[in-house]
């Protein structure tokens, strides 16, 4: 075997090996990846979640708006990608507890009676302004004493949210997405499918609450979203109720 043949016989041998080591490198980059996603997620393999949506206005079957639908999209793809199933349920019809199933929660708790038990149980400093007539607060977020006005087509509100209750590391999460339109909802899903990683290196697998802004949707569609504030601290502490004098003042 000349010089030249053995180099080459040693260089393919070297582009081999290389070539093998840095698929596996890969590979175990890979399932660390997922291994952290599904943490996050709280969605092991073969594990089930729910997808809580509200129905559709009229008829008692469900049927979910085309926002909503976009959302549940967005969200079973991540539940795919984690190896685990879901199940879709109609808000009115979820009398279970939480911590058992990863669940994904989508709506306002004006019509969502479980977004609406959610918001009470675990985020009581958050308020939404649910008064039928036209008003300049009407579907107003209040989070602690700062308050979020909705100018639809313009700046929309969504509170995105990942609750574990206080039940400790084995404790499935609870996401929320509540929003002061249905495309906010979408908006919401697509951000958490799109930042989870960042998400979880900043929050681990920790209770969050946060607040982001839908920019100009009736041009944008729930594609250009952004973050307002960190609110979870403000959103977990009970708004104090009015003071009597504060009361008999405005009578």
């Amino acid at each position: 075997m000349t010089e030249d043949v053995r180099n080459l016989v040693l260089g393919l041998i070297a582009v081999g090996l290389g070539a093998l080591l840095g698929w596996l490198v890969r590979g175990r980059l890979g399932k660390r990846g997922l291994r952290r996603k599904q943490a996050f997620f709280g969605l092991p393999d073969n594990s089930e979640s729910l997808l809580v949506v509200n129905r559709d206005a009229g008829g008692g079957e469900l049927m979910v708006v085309h926002p909503d639908v976009s959302a549940l999209l967005e969200l079973a793809a991540v539940i795919k990608e984690c190896g685990a199933h879901s199940q879709i349920v109609a808000h009115d019809t979820a009398r279970q507890g939480f911590g058992d199933r990863t669940e994904f929660c989508v709506g306002s708790p004006v019509v969502h009676r479980r977004m609406a038990a959610h918001m009470h149980s675990l985020l009581p400093g958050v308020r939404v302004n649910a008064e039928p007539e036209p008003a300049p607060d009407r579907g107003a977020f209040q989070i602690g004493a700062e308050r979020y006005r909705l100018e639809a087509g313009l700046t929309e509100y969504v509170i995105l949210a990942r609750l574990t209750a206080g039940q400790g590391q084995e404790a499935r999460p609870v996401f929320l997405f509540c929003g002061q339109r249905a495309v906010t909802s979408q908006a919401a899903a697509r951000y958490l499918a799109r930042h989870h990683e960042k998400l979880a290196r900043k929050h681990g697998n920790d209770s969050f609450v946060l607040l982001l802004k839908v920019v100009n949707s009736q041009a944008y569609g729930p594609d250009v979203v952004e973050l307002v504030a960190d609110v979870t601290q403000a959103a977990r502490t009970p708004i104090p109720a009015p003071s009597s004098r504060a009361s008999h003042r405005a009578k």
